[in-house]
């Protein structure tokens, strides 16, 4: 597939900070590509994917689509060999006044309407899902019970309910339910691409992207006093998009592929990181913070006593051999993402 400038293929979510890199990335490859966007009319949200469209002329079509209305993805899909299927509701954890309402149902009402339309698209040969490490695991207390105590594909969240987290066990739930119906046919085939924290440049100029929510508050200052020992599992957003890319392009790809870095970054290390090339932000903490005022303060940051316990101080090592033997990936390292995401945050925000 690709380079005959002949096979068409679907985003969802093109608007968003994965997809947008992923369309312009199969522009450069020689798709076609039609992208799904809630509202053409939001000028600002979808101004990168016109400027897409004048780079590569008549290459890229836009489509209106809505997660939770039926048969919305029908037309969009019309044609297409493969669909990357990487729109997904998000809320910030704040916002979510109903797990179940406003995460849950919409993350799996939204996989069910794309499912059936690529049930009813008979062109469709292969569904590449964009899932989530948090579909593996739920708390980073729950990877201590894998085998070495390292992440690897072959587990499912099970310790995530639609109160406690309802973020990752709606993409567990989503992900669980798109496998069904895979193994419920034989006309396609799916790969699911299961990232972890997803930093880097973004293309559009706001983007609820949670990974994008959490660095704001690192580089807004909130830790200036020090940063709490929590680690993230970190992927690039462009490593992203290729690993959608070579899942789909690979006929032997199959089964879940986690795309992170092999060792988790934490809060300190990312201030340490940027401060290599800032070192005058007095808004990066400089010390890594005991985990003693973190427990005595976390509540007033929002922080329970429970989700503490289950992620402070903990790191574990990331199985990432699938995605780079059989996907082919080469990851960027983390000081190039950091960098690229801190510049483009400034650039977004009118900092020089």
């Amino acid at each position: 597939m690709g380079g005959d400038g002949a096979t068409t293929v679907l985003v969802t979510g093109g608007s968003g900070f994965v997809g947008s890199h992923l369309v312009r990335r199969l522009l450069e490859r020689d798709y076609r590509v039609c992208a799904t966007v809630r509202s053409v009319a939001n000028t600002a949200k979808v101004s990168p994917l016109r400027e897409m469209q004048d780079a590569f002329p008549g290459r890229l079509a836009l489509f209106e689509a809505d997660l939770l209305t039926e048969g919305s993805f029908d037309e969009a899909m019309s044609g297409c060999r493969v669909v990357f299927h990487v729109a997904s509701p998000f809320l910030m954890p704040e916002k979510i006044k109903d797990g179940r309402r406003d995460m849950v149902d919409p993350a799996l009402i939204g996989t069910r309407n794309v499912l059936a339309s690529v049930e009813r698209t008979a062109t469709v040969e292969k569904l590449v899902f964009t899932s989530t490490v948090g579909a593996v695991f739920g708390d980073y207390i729950d990877v201590l019970d894998m085998d070495d105590e390292v992440l690897s594909e072959k587990y499912f969240n099970t310790t995530s309910t639609a109160e406690n987290n309802p973020y990752h066990y709606a993409k567990t739930v989503a992900e669980r339910e798109a496998w069904a119906a895979e193994a419920a046919q034989d006309r396609w085939r799916m790969v699911s691409v299961n990232p972890g924290l997803i930093l880097g440049p973004s293309l559009t100029p706001k983007s609820e992207s949670g990974s994008l929510f959490l660095l704001d508050e690192l580089f807004k200052g909130y830790f200036f006093y020090g940063a709490p020992d929590f680690s993230f599992t970190t992927a690039d957003v462009r490593d992203v998009a290729d690993a959608h890319i070579a899942a789909a392009e690979n006929p032997a790809a199959k089964g879940r592929y986690i795309v992170a870095a092999e060792t988790m970054t934490s809060f300190h290390e990312m201030s340490r990181i940027i401060r290599t090339r800032y070192p005058r932000d007095l808004r990066l903490p400089r010390t890594a913070l005991p985990h003693w005022p973190v427990r005595v303060l976390g509540p007033a940051f929002g922080l329970t006593q429970d989700y503490i316990r289950k992620h402070l101080g903990i790191r574990f090592r990331v199985d990432n051999s699938r995605s780079v033997h059989e996907l082919g990936l080469t990851y960027r390292p983390i000081e190039e993402t950091l960098l690229d995401h801190y510049e483009a945050w400034r650039r977004q925000r009118g900092a020089n």
